[in-house]
């Protein structure tokens, strides 16, 4: 409106009332209303005319709101999150997703260290429950040398027995057992004089010099606390989770007492003769022991009754085992057969996992703290990492100097490294997450890092996220031979097919590939 009066009006000048819209000569626009006593407009109270055509908003935003929380962050956006004012964001989001993928490959860098030290092969790796950055390590010439990880440096370096140690294991009074094929069980204490974790801690409590007895400091160096003597070679031993007890493994299973020379429990399945291998605590039901043996069982021994009470004859030998650290009815079994099994133990007659990659023979296998996962090494010279209840692992280390044979493998207990021993005789340490930053990583960066983990697992299901996740290359022989190895697989469906349809109806049924492995259940 002007001045000049509606351009739609009959008559130049007139302007329509707002209240009654009736045509009249009016004052100024803001001034709209006709005066005529009978307009609606006087029996309302007094007030501005144009008050009820026009609304005000006011937008109101805090200093918080708006400026950024710290000095050199940047300053914070607000976003409209309605996904019609965004119809790229999928797009967007995937292409993300695949430049995470592809980031997280072209940093992964899983070789962190090899410690260094034994002359011969390392055949047993060891953690101590206590603490952290502690592990031990047993080689085929008969020396222990516990490391410390955060500096590696060695704590300690025992010449332990005459033989190989076959069986390594850390007490809950930081004493480390041993075990060989020279017969001999021995208690040693784990910490030297060189200890950097007691003289930090001394350092603490005392101002002026330590004082404070060491506990390898007094006790020679291949000196042990004690010494247990065995009827044949012992092949494994394992302590109790809170006891004073041990069990070990020769051609039957004994179970010990720290304070007594004897064992106090001997068990073994039937009248069977067969050489035990590993032996192992349940992490949970501490009374339950799980071993294996050279005649291709898998046995289940109680100690309250103090007899074997399941057995199962498996198609190949196992050559290690591991309890899951939760969930007290699942085992790991590590076979000859060039894979990886989980059993039920309420269930034996079938594995409800079963996990192929290697190319060779698997020669051991370790869960994660958390029980999402495991770690395995074998005969093919790689160490895999792989997740619970996929059937494929997702990640394979291996390196150009390390040419041997993987014999143990273990997780750190805050489960970002993984150790490996082979025969070369080096233990290596590898990064969890081939991508992983060491060091400090800042809030900004860890916040970064997580949201590109979320969106490679969230797009992992596309192709190109995928393939860029998942392809690995391997040495030409380790290629090779699971190639070959895949069209061996094939070529055995194939004839097990052409026998069937060669053959009455009825007489040649499909058995499924989990019923195979395990022959016999005995209890």
């Amino acid at each position: 409106m002007t001045g000049r009066g509606d351009p739609d009006s009959p008559i130049t000048g007139l302007t329509p009332c707002f209240a009654c819209d009736r045509w009249s000569l009016t004052a100024p626009p803001l001034l709209n209303f006709c005066r005529r006593l009978s307009c609606s407009a006087y029996s309302t109270p007094p007030r501005y005319p144009f008050s009820a055509i026009m609304k005000i908003k006011v937008l109101e935003r805090s200093a918080a709101q708006t400026l950024p929380q710290r000095s050199g962050d940047p300053s914070p956006r607000s976003r409209n999150l309605d996904p019609s004012l965004h119809p790229f964001a999928r797009a967007r989001e995937y292409t993300r997703a695949l430049t995470a993928a592809k980031m997280d490959r072209i940093y992964a860098k899983p070789f962190v260290a090899a410690l260094e030290g034994h002359v011969d092969g390392v055949y047993t790796l060891a953690k101590d429950p206590g603490r952290l950055g502690v592990v031990g390590s047993g080689s085929g010439d008969g020396e222990i040398i516990v490391h410390h990880l955060p500096t590696r440096t060695q704590l300690r370096r025992i010449k332990a027995h005459e033989g190989i140690v076959s069986g390594l294991t850390f007490t809950r009074s930081r004493q480390i057992l041993s075990c060989s094929v020279d017969r001999t069980i021995k208690l040693w204490e784990a910490d030297g004089d060189s200890d950097p974790l007691e003289q930090e801690e001394a350092d603490e409590e005392t101002a002026g010099p330590s004082t404070r007895r060491r506990a390898g400091a007094g006790a020679g160096a291949g000196v042990p606390v004690r010494t247990f003597m065995g009827k044949m070679a012992f092949n494994s031993v394992d302590h109790h989770r809170s006891e004073a007890q041990f069990a070990s493994a020769s051609n039957v299973v004994q179970l010990w007492d720290e304070t007594k020379t004897e064992p106090i429990l001997n068990m073994r399945f039937g009248n069977g003769a067969e050489t035990v291998l590993t032996v192992r605590f349940n992490q949970s039901e501490t009374s339950v022991l799980g071993s294996t043996g050279t005649d291709r069982t898998m046995c289940l021994y109680d100690v309250r009754t103090g007899k074997a009470e399941r057995r199962v004859v498996m198609a190949l030998r196992a050559n290690a085992l591991s309890w899951h650290p939760t969930q007290p009815t699942v085992m790991l079994l590590a076979s000859e057969d060039h894979n990886l099994y989980t059993f039920d133990v309420r269930n034996l007659a079938s594995p409800t996992q079963i996990y192929k990659d290697h190319v060779a023979a698997v020669m051991a296998c370790d869960w994660t703290p958390t029980g999402r996962g495991f770690v395995s090494g074998g005969w093919d010279r790689t160490v895999r990492l792989w997740r619970e209840g996929e059937g494929r692992s997702w990640e394979v280390y291996h390196g150009k100097r390390m040419q041997s044979r993987v014999f143990a493998t273990q997780y750190t207990a805050d489960a970002r490294f993984v150790l490996s021993g082979s025969d070369d005789g080096n233990v290596r340490v590898w990064k969890a997450r081939a991508s992983d930053k060491l060091g400090v990583v800042d809030g900004r960066e860890r916040a970064a890092r997580e949201y590109r983990a979320k969106l490679v697992e969230k797009w992992r299901h596309a192709p190109e996220v995928r393939k860029v996740e998942r392809q690995r290359y391997l040495p030409k022989a380790i290629y090779s031979a699971g190639r070959l190895k895949r069209e061996m697989e094939r070529a055995g469906r194939g004839k097990e097919e052409r026998r069937r349809a060669h053959t009455r109806e009825g007489d040649r049924k499909p058995k499924a590939e989990r019923r195979k492995v395990v022959l016999a259940e005995q209890e």
